[in-house]
């Protein structure tokens, strides 16, 4: 038992002294490698995904040919290298590709707010921009932002394709049906405009307990449901009253840029997959993004753009003690 006792003991020293030396490398080298200036801190990083989609075809290719094959095959990707110089300088059409994955805060609009800009200082009449959109929609006004956003695409003429593989409902819909066209895989959720809020309350349980509560306001309707409060059928009625004229936005603006749907019919709250979501006008075809975008790669150069930011210090840090900790636990 006390053999035991001294192997636990000399194990959380081991650990404690592990952990230690992982945390002092992990500040040397945050500090090592901190940007100096906010330019470092930021990029925008391009890949061309018209030569990714022809690595991994060529992979295969050369794996499945034969040593004279192999040959073949350099030679004709030495021509084909030529001709696509040539087509850049005929000026092929161009493809901005964007992601947006969103969260309940729509955070993802930080970097989509950089990437549209930088887009649209080069986009020209003839280029399109495609968002590949996954999100099941979040804050009113985190969302209305987003798809302000993509609003800024449209406005300067530039074509913009939403490409939705899984689902783009609610916040994610009002981003979406901003788009020229909408396309969603076949079981893709899309839908869902409607607008919910809840709010829990605790007034009985302080009363239960002898707890005041006072809530002082200036202006009849700075507040109207609260959790601490007693609520009152007048307040219960002003606050669905913001529910309905916020509804009242959302179905607006779908109709605005989709003319061709009957709001009154898809305006409930539900959500459609795909296949029926094409019936009801709130998307244009049934596609995934892998099909289209490896279509728009025949006649056009496509170009993935993704802004990023390097996180603080302080980020980093909390970051890279989680992942020790979860590893520590997970014994990995």
């Amino acid at each position: 038992m006390e053999f035991l006792f001294h192997y636990g003991l000399f194990a959380a020293k081991t650990a404690t002294l592990l952990v230690a030396a992982v945390l002092l490398v992990a500040i040397v080298t945050a500090l090592v490698s901190r940007p100096r200036d906010s330019e470092a801190r930021e990029r925008l990083d391009v890949k061309r995904i018209n030569d990714r989609y022809r690595r991994l075809e060529n992979a295969l290719r050369s794996q499945m040919a034969s040593r004279k094959g192999a040959k073949k095959l350099l030679k004709r990707e030495k021509a084909h290298r030529k001709a696509r110089d040539r087509q850049r300088d005929e000026q092929r059409k161009r493809v901005f590709v964007l992601e947006f994955h969103g969260d309940m805060r729509a955070s993802a609009v930080d970097h989509l707010r950089e990437e549209i800009t930088s887009v649209l200082a080069v986009a020209e009449q003839g280029d399109e921009v495609v968002v590949r959109l996954e999100s099941p929609g979040g804050l009113v006004p985190s969302y209305g932002l987003a798809a302000s956003q993509l609003a800024r695409i449209r406005a300067r003429n530039v074509a913009l394709t939403v490409t939705i593989d899984k689902v783009a409902a609610s916040g994610g819909y009002l981003m979406a049906c901003v788009a020229n066209r909408v396309l969603a895989a076949p079981f893709a959720i899309v839908g869902s405009i409607g607008v919910v809020a809840q709010i829990p309350n605790f007034n009985r349980l302080l009363k239960r307990h002898d707890i005041d509560y006072e809530l002082q306001t200036a202006g009849e309707y700075k507040r109207t449901l609260t959790m601490f409060g007693e609520n009152t059928e007048a307040a219960r009625r002003k606050f669905r009253e913001e529910l309905e004229d916020t509804h009242a936005l959302f179905k607006e603006h779908v109709q605005r840029y989709r003319p061709q749907v009957d709001v009154g019919r898809v305006a409930t709250g539900e959500y459609w997959l795909g296949e029926r979501a094409l019936g009801l006008g709130l998307v244009d075809d049934l596609t995934t993004s892998d099909d289209y975008l490896w279509e728009r790669a025949r006649e056009a150069e496509l170009f993935e753009v993704r802004y990023r930011q390097r996180k603080p210090l302080s980020k980093r840090l909390s970051l890279g003690l989680e992942s020790v900790l979860r590893r520590l636990r997970t014994g990995l």
